[in-house]
């Protein structure tokens, strides 16, 4: 059993119960579920992810005045309840269980008590805080406060930072994997090649999430992520393989093709998001392409690779 469904087998198995048992009435003021840092989180740990910092438990959010009134007294409850973990943890690991209010949370993620709240602050986030602010599951909430924010990072980014994000990624790409990985072989660089082809598959994943209008998680959980898109979801092994496939001659040249099979298959979809115009094979012009579509001048005026 995964993390997530040990969580929420706790919290239906006896949390519940307690909840409303010794905090009788306040369960409807609590938002009750599992989200944040951790492959638990996302639903991709395994055997592997327990030797350290997986533990049983759930987290309890509550608003301001409901923490002060009664976060004390919720905190030594909990600990009650689910006991102490014997898995190691590592020198970064969080105190992400438990009782917290819901602006420290969000806090973590956004730098504020809540969803960004500028155009600026949605560019500067980097995807992977936004993804781990709305992972995981909400299994209760009482007042909504929870909820209402974390719908609004998943949903709300503007539509003119996406389309930055996506002219830089998409930029990038084309310098990464069309231009670079190509001349550093030529250059007799191997080892820049393969850099070149690694900054290639996280700009190009990046590109695959931001046509989801999803959230991308750090590197370690981007492609496993991907399976889960509808869009370009099935790009997946090919981005695998770029990393992993051979680099002798006939590699080299097969990968090659491959970087432009992905390049299409992006370029396809964004003339499906009405995003880009162009006949162009090489991905650069799209970007330049995707940025003239802004319509936030000074969101516009940014250099094409920021975002």
């Amino acid at each position: 059993m995964r993390g997530l469904e040990e969580a929420r087998a706790l919290f239906e198995g006896r949390g519940r119960d307690w909840l409303s048992r010794d905090f009788p009435g306040w369960e409807a003021r609590v938002a009750v579920g599992l989200a944040g840092r951790g492959s638990e989180c996302f639903g991709f740990d395994d055997e592997v992810s327990r030797d350290h910092d997986l533990e049983p438990g759930f987290c309890l959010w509550l608003t301001d005045g409901d923490y002060a009134a009664i976060g004390a007294a919720l905190a030594r409850g909990y600990r009650g309840l689910t006991g102490k973990s014997a898995a190691p943890r590592s020198a970064l690991a969080e105190q992400k269980l438990g009782v917290h209010r819901v602006g420290d949370f969000y806090a973590r993620y956004t730098g504020s008590p809540g969803a960004p709240q500028s155009w600026r602050q949605w560019l500067s986030l980097p995807d992977y805080a936004l993804a781990e602010a709305t992972n995981g599951e909400v299994w209760h909430d009482g007042p909504g406060v929870f909820s209402a924010i974390r719908q609004e990072i998943l949903t709300g980014m503007p539509e003119d930072v996406r389309k930055k994000k996506l002219a830089a990624r998409a930029v990038e790409m084309a310098q990464s994997g069309q231009y670079n990985y190509a001349r550093c072989l030529a250059h007799g660089e191997e080892g820049a090649a393969m850099l070149a082809l690694a900054d290639f598959v996280r700009a190009g994943c990046g590109a695959i999430w931001l046509l989801n209008r999803r959230h991308m998680p750090y590197y370690k959980w981007m492609l496993r992520g991907m399976e889960a898109l509808p869009l370009l979801g099935d790009m997946r092994p090919a981005l695998d393989w770029l990393l992993t496939g051979e680099n002798d001659a006939g590699g080299r040249e097969t990968k090659q093709g491959v970087v432009e099979d992905i390049c299409a298959a992006v370029i396809r979809e964004l003339k499906a998001q009405e995003l880009t115009g162009g006949d162009w094979d090489y991905l650069e012009p799209h970007a330049f392409a995707i940025q003239s579509r802004i319509e936030n001048q000074q969101i516009r005026a940014l250099h094409v690779m920021e975002g």
